[in-house]
This record gives structure tokens, C-alpha cells and sequence, in this order.
């Protein structure tokens, strides 16, 4: 898509029905109450398809979106993808979209910003007396993000089969 005004209104669109299927479907493929942050995944796409910036303001309003259509804590969300989604962008490289996204680089890049995106997201969640740290971490940080990973491998494999 050539122009920048129907393209944004895609994604729009796309993080809308993706904030609804996290919140309706996602949960039924949870696994011990671990999800994968679909949500995150896309933000990173976009981050990788279109600089830095874009994928911030993605970023944003894919976590206020979420944040808003699952009653969770207002800014949260939008605050760690914002993060972890200027972390992605760096390894934005214009042209060669398809290289990043169609690789095996893309679940590379989503496993350091999904690690990122929980542990900022989860260090509101903590309570000392709840659980220990390492616990956490392993649990939330780490089994969140290996889970968001291997559902960012179907983008990828959709991706590289469109090059070829």
C-alpha cells in the first residue's frame, strides 16, 4: 500500500481486531495462565516496516487500546510496548523490510522486546510478599516472552513464503 493515509488506517484497524481477538480468543490458547502478547508482536512489525517513530505511536495505542478493552490499569501497557517498541526500532533498516520480518532475525528481535515489554509491565504488578523475584521473572518475564515468540514465528514463515 503506497499511500501513508490508508496504510495507517490499516493498522488502525488491524490493532483494533487484534485487541478484541487477545482479549475474546488469546485466552483459549493460554497455557498455565501464560499468554502470548499478540499485540506486541504486531507493534513490532510495524516497527520494522516503518521506522521507529511509527512503531512508538503503534506501540502506544496498541497498549492503550488493550489496556482500555481489558479493563486493565490505564497507561500500563502502553508504556512497556512504547519501550520495547523503541527498542525494535532499532533494528529498523529502510528497504529491506522483508529481510527483517521474513527471517529468523523477527523472533530474535520480538524475544529482547517482549523481555523488555514484561518486566516493565509486570514491575507494577509485583508484590513482594506475592512472590520472589526470580519466580517472577521466571514466570512472567521469561515463559510470557518465549510464548510470544513462538506465535511470532507464524508472521515470519508467512512472510519469508511471500518473498521466494
Amino acid at each position: 500500500m503506497n499511500n501513508p493515509v490508508l496504510r495507517y488506517i490499516a493498522y488502525a484497524i488491524a490493532a483494533l481486531l487484534l485487541a478484541v481477538a487477545t482479549v475474546v480468543l488469546v485466552p483459549f490458547i493460554a497455557i498455565d495462565g501464560i499468554v502470548p502478547d499478540v499485540m506486541l508482536i504486531w507493534a513490532i512489525w510495524v516497527a520494522l516496516n516503518e521506522g521507529q517513530m511509527i512503531g512508538m505511536l503503534a506501540g502506544f495505542g496498541a497498549g492503550l487500546l488493550f489496556d482500555v478493552v481489558s479493563a486493565d490499569v490505564v497507561g500500563s501497557n502502553a508504556l512497556a510496548k512504547v519501550i520495547a517498541v523503541f527498542v525494535a526500532g532499532y533494528f529498523y533498516l529502510e528497504t529491506r523490510e522483508q529481510e527483517m520480518t521474513g527471517s529468523l532475525r523477527f523472533p530474535m528481535i520480538v524475544a529482547l522486546c517482549a523481555v523488555v515489554h514484561n518486566v516493565i509491565y509486570y514491575f507494577f504488578y509485583l508484590r513482594p510478599t506475592e512472590i520472589d523475584f526470580v519466580q517472577f521473572f521466571l514466570r512472567y518475564g521469561l515463559l510470557t516472552a518465549l510464548y510470544t515468540v513462538v506465535l511470532s514465528l507464524i508472521p515470519m514463515l508467512i512472510i519469508s513464503r511471500q518473498k521466494d
